[in-house]
């Protein structure tokens, strides 16, 4: 039986302690790295070369998505798992779209990871019970319509500026210049129909993006 090598993202030692020990007790599945960070993940990723990653979407600095594009631009057939509290169709339509395999809710994910995982190392797609009727039923509201016309980088310029980072904030955690986010933060404002940083965080909470 050949052992699947798992990457673990997540910012709560807690979380990952609670699942390392999950996998441990498997025959076929080790955790060969933990990363607390999107920017941790995507070096560790190319250093110890696993079978899946297991990511959170929520975290310090660049979050689960911009680091599985990152990810998933290196190597192509990365399979990435996602476990997350976000149960809504905007973050499951844009990991779908990025080429992620999997996606679970939190709430559910210890009854379901070690069958995600398995299923994810396959390279087959594994989407969580309570994810379903997002995946079925996408709301084609207009705010979703929206957001699904901004790119991976536009997304997560439009997700930081809505938890309240500044332009030079996210500068820094993206590794670009501020004026790259300036220019970034102007198309997401042209695309939603939005005048100000006020309006954006609204959208965000409006649609389970952030919390208020």
């Amino acid at each position: 039986m050949e052992t699947i090598r798992v990457l673990l993202v997540d910012d709560h030692e807690v979380v990952r302690a609670g699942y390392r020990r999950l996998f441990e007790s498997t025959d076929d599945i080790k955790v060969v790295a933990e990363a607390t960070d999107g920017e941790s993940a995507y070096q560790r990723y190319s250093e110890c070369n696993p079978t899946v990653v297991v990511m959170d979407l929520t975290m310090p600095g660049i979050g689960g998505l911009d680091a599985s594009r990152r990810i998933l631009t290196r190597d192509q057939n990365a399979r990435i798992l996602v476990f997350s509290v976000h149960e809504n169709e905007v973050f499951l339509s844009r990991a779908m779209d990025l080429g992620i395999l999997g996606y679970i809710s939190k709430r559910n994910a210890s009854r379901v990871m070690i069958e995600a995982v398995r299923c994810v190392a396959r390279g087959e797609v594994f989407i969580g019970q309570e994810m379903m009727p997002h995946l079925l039923q996408r709301k084609q509201s207009d705010d979703g319509e929206r957001l699904a016309n901004l790119s991976p980088r536009e997304f997560e310029v439009f997700r930081l500026r809505a938890e309240g980072k500044s332009v030079n904030e996210i500068a820094e955690l993206l590794n670009v210049s501020p004026k790259t986010v300036g220019h970034h933060h102007t198309n997401v404002k042209q695309k939603l129909g939005l005048t100000n940083s006020s309006e954006l965080t609204r959208l965000a909470i409006r649609m389970g993006l952030v919390t208020p």
